[in-house]
């Protein structure tokens, strides 16, 4: 029987400058990153600088020639743009360029297909790839008819030849259906939440820049669990290895436990419809009580990285959330000797190496410690308006309405603990 060869994906990458834009190197660097998640091998990049878009190709038709040499003489089968393509753009490309034409929308919502794992996340690029789709139904069918149906077209992976030749109407039902299963789903993730408010136990996001280290932090800090049931999360070095949200418990030996969540990383510019799909694992980071903002140290661009990163969580809403950086990889440019050392909000650690983590953990402890104050009160009917603002303002530990009044435990801050003194219970 003869073997099935599935053939390489051979890519040109084509990116434009525009005035405002002084991070194109760093824009391209990127799009080839995303390619090799894709098992995508990047052949050559053609670039230009423009003050405007073309309207009709994006790069003028002089460049599009330029392209077709190009994929020609490297017998490339994709053509991958930096930029976002306009439905007419897309169109008119296709039928201009021997092969599948992508841009960098197109390439994400690809990966995220092919990461997502729960039903959820699964329900939530679909939504998202059917929203891109809509506009752009022509040019997705040049794509398609290009490829001949095969299986390996990126137009047609993760949604499916059946996707590609609905027409709006069939995708706008598809996608209303989608809308109120993810509303279900929200609700869920809700009465999580709620009972998680009700245990009173702080929570901790991991966010930062895509393959920065989230995960294998996740797992440095399990190992310091005393929760020893608790599963590590896979670690994978490339783009979007992680998609769906993680929670585990932390028990350290000595300081406050916490839940800590993975989250999806970021990347320069996400796309605000990429940030509107995947809601239920960044509302992990606006919902937590403390962001651990994870930072590959190494990368000469790490601070650029940390400016998107602020930047997406601006867009979340979630920028008033008190953040600790956690500067990674450090043991590739600084002596083992100098880890793990603290300046500021900042502290320098290696996950490869495990040097820091204790560190981190108490730092977090004395973060989520901050400013409260434990009491322990016999709390008068009369007064139970109280226990409200302990809720609001506190951690609540532990609460029985007894025949005198509401026996509460808590850390409230100082401010609040002075009005309950009257109310301390003797031991």
């Amino acid at each position: 029987m003869e073997e099935y060869k599935i053939e390489e994906r051979k890519a040109v990458l084509v990116g434009v400058q525009f005035p405002d834009n002084k991070d194109f190197s760093l824009d391209m660097e990127e799009l080839s990153g995303l390619c090799e998640a894709l098992s995508i091998r990047p052949v050559t990049s053609l670039s230009q600088s423009l003050t405007r878009e073309d309207s009709a190709s994006f790069i003028g038709s002089g460049k599009v020639e330029e392209v077709q040499e190009a994929v020609l003489f490297h017998e490339a089968n994709l053509v991958i743009f930096q930029n976002p393509l306009s439905p007419s753009q897309l169109h008119n490309l296709t039928k201009a360029l021997p092969c599948e034409v992508l841009d960098r929308t197109q390439l994400i919502l690809q990966i995220f297909s092919e990461r997502a794992k729960t039903k959820e996340a699964k329900m939530q690029v679909k939504y998202a790839t059917l929203q891109y789709m809509l506009p752009r139904l022509v040019g997705l069918r040049e794509n398609l008819s290009r490829q001949g149906g095969a299986s390996g077209s990126l137009s047609n992976r993760g949604s499916g030849e059946k996707q590609i030749e609905l027409d709006k109407r069939k995708i706008q039902e598809e996608m209303a259906i989608l809308r109120r299963e993810l509303k279900k789903q929200e609700e869920v993730r809700k009465v999580k939440r709620q009972k998680r408010d009700r245990a009173a136990i702080p929570r901790v996001a991991l966010v930062g820049y895509t393959n920065a280290g989230k995960s294998s932090l996740m797992n440095a800090l399990l190992t310091l669990s005393k929760d020893s049931q608790a599963e590590g999360v896979e670690e994978k070095d490339m783009l979007f290895a992680t998609l769906d949200t993680t929670i585990r418990r932390i028990v350290p030996e000595k300081g406050e436990e916490f839940l800590l969540a993975d989250t999806v990383g970021f990347i320069r510019s996400l796309p605000d419809k990429l940030l509107d799909a995947f809601h239920s694992t960044l509302e992990e980071a606006v919902e937590a009580d403390l962001i651990l903002q994870v930072v590959d140290y190494s990368d000469e661009n790490y601070q650029k990285h940390m400016d998107a990163t602020l930047d997406t969580l601006k867009k979340l809403e979630a920028g008033h959330i008190p953040m600790l950086y956690v500067m990674n990889k450090c043991d590739k440019v600084l002596p083992l000797e100098e880890l793990p050392k603290l300046r500021g909000e900042k502290l320098y650690i290696s996950v490869k190496e495990k040097l820091g983590i204790k560190e981190l953990v108490e730092k977090i402890s004395q973060v989520l410690s901050a400013g409260l104050k434990q009491v322990d009160i016999l709390l008068p009917y009369t007064a139970s308006a109280y226990e409200n603002r302990i809720r609001s303002e506190g951690k609540l530990l532990s609460l029985s309405y007894e025949e005198d009044g509401i026996l509460i435990s808590a850390r409230v801050p100082a401010a609040l603990e002075a009005q309950l003194k009257n109310y301390s219970r003797s031991e």
